[in-house]
C-alpha cells in the first residue's frame, strides 16, 4: 500500500511538471519572432517529443500503479480469507439424556451456544445456580436448559451436589467491613466486631460447616483485638486442620494488618505474626497481608480500620495469593 501511495505521488508531480513545461515551451515559441530572443531549434526539444515522452512515461507509472495494487488486493483478500478459515468453531457430538439432570454451578461461569469458548456467550449463571442438563458432549461440556435456550457449560464447572461456597472469609470487625467493601457474592462470612479467640472457638468453628464444603477456600483473619493469644490461635486452628482438610476446605491465615495510632502498636502486631507463622500447621496457607498494605499503603480514619478502597486492594491481594496457589 506503501508502494501505490508513493506510485500515485510521482504521477501528480509528473503531470504538474507536463504542465508548467507544456506553458513555458508555449510561452518560448510566442516569443520566437522578437529578434533580441534566441529561439530553440526544433531537432533540439520538441514539445511534441516532451509531450510524447512525459506521456509514455505516466502510462507506464500508471500501469505499474494498477498492477502493483490489483496484487496487494489479491494478497490482501488471501490473508483475509485465511484468518476466516482460522475462525472455524469448534465441532462436537451431544449424547441426550434420557431424562433431565439436575447440577449445579461451582463457581460464576459462561452459559456458551456452542460447546467451545469460541461460541459466543448467551448468558452467565452464579455460584450454586441449579441447572437443568440435558446431555453431554465429547468434548466435556454439559448441554443444559438456559431461559428457554440449549446453552453449554464446561464440565469442570458443573457438579451433582450443592457446592461449598467458593470463598468463606472468618475474622472480626475488619472482616465485617471486607463484606461491605467488596460485596457477597460467591462469598460467605462468619464474623463479628470487637471478637476473637473465644468467637472464634465458640461460634465461628461451629459455624464453618454451614457453609464451607469441597471446594471451599477459607480465609481466616483474626487476632487484632487480643494479640497475645497467639499461642492459642495457633492450638484451634491446627487441632481443626484435618477435619476442614477432610471436607475438602483449603485454609488461608491472612496476617494482622498494620495499624495508624491505637491501642496496640505494629510491633506487637509483627510479633503476633511472627508466632503464627511459625506455629500453624504447614498445610494452612499463610497470606502476609501485613507486608502487603505496608509496602502499598493504607487509609484508616481510627487508626483500626480501613477505608472501602484500602479493603477493596486487600481483598485483590488475598485473590492473587490464592490464585498463584491453586
Amino acid at each position: 500500500m506503501k508502494m501505490y501511495k508513493e506510485k500515485k505521488k510521482n504521477l501528480i508531480i509528473l503531470i504538474v511538471f507536463s504542465a508548467v513545461f507544456c506553458t513555458a515551451l508555449g510561452f518560448g515559441m510566442a516569443m520566437s519572432n522578437k529578434p533580441e530572443i534566441e529561439t530553440l531549434s526544433a531537432t533540439d526539444f520538441s514539445s511534441e517529443t516532451v509531450v510524447r515522452t512525459i506521456t509514455d512515461y505516466t502510462s507506464n507509472a500508471v500501469a505499474e500503479t494498477a498492477d502493483e495494487y490489483e496484487e496487494y488486493l489479491d494478497t490482501t483478500l488471501v490473508a483475509k480469507e485465511e484468518n476466516t478459515a482460522e475462525l472455524t468453531l469448534t465441532a462436537f457430538t451431544v449424547t441426550e439424556y434420557e431424562n433431565v439432570a439436575k447440577m449445579f454451578a461451582s463457581d460464576t461461569v459462561n452459559v456458551r451456544a456452542g460447546a467451545g469458548t469460541d461460541y459466543d456467550r448467551i448468558g452467565k449463571v452464579a455460584w450454586g445456580t441449579e441447572m437443568d442438563v440435558t446431555g453431554v458432549t465429547d468434548n466435556g461440556w454439559f448441554e443444559v436448559l438456559y431461559k428457554d435456550l440449549i446453552g453449554y457449560i464446561r464440565g469442570d464447572y458443573m457438579v451433582d451436589e450443592m457446592p461449598g461456597i467458593p470463598y468463606l472469609f472468618v475474622g472480626d470487625s475488619r472482616t465485617v467491613q471486607m463484606e461491605l467493601a467488596v460485596g457477597s457474592t460467591d462469598k460467605a462470612y462468619i464474623a463479628k466486631i470487637g471478637e476473637g479467640y473465644s468467637y472464634f472457638k465458640n461460634t465461628a468453628i461451629g459455624q464453618i460447616p454451614k457453609y464451607a464444603g469441597q471446594g471451599t477456600v477459607m480465609i481466616i483473619n483474626f487476632g487484632v483485638n487480643d494479640l497475645s493469644n497467639a499461642s492459642k490461635y495457633i492450638k484451634l486452628v491446627n487441632s481443626n486442620i484435618d477435619a476442614w482438610e477432610n471436607a475438602g476446605i483449603t485454609v488461608y491465615y491472612s496476617s494482622v494488618t498494620p495499624v495508624g495510632s491505637c491501642s496496640v502498636s505494629n510491633a506487637q502486631i509483627e510479633s503476633f505474626n511472627a508466632a503464627l507463622q511459625n506455629g500453624l500447621d504447614e498445610r494452612v496457607h499463610w497470606i502476609d497481608s501485613y507486608s502487603y498494605l505496608m509496602q502499598t499503603g493504607y487509609s484508616t480514619n481510627d487508626g483500626l480500620h480501613y477505608n472501602k478502597e484500602t479493603y477493596k486492594n486487600l481483598y485483590s491481594y488475598y485473590m492473587s495469593v490464592i490464585g498463584q496457589q491453586i
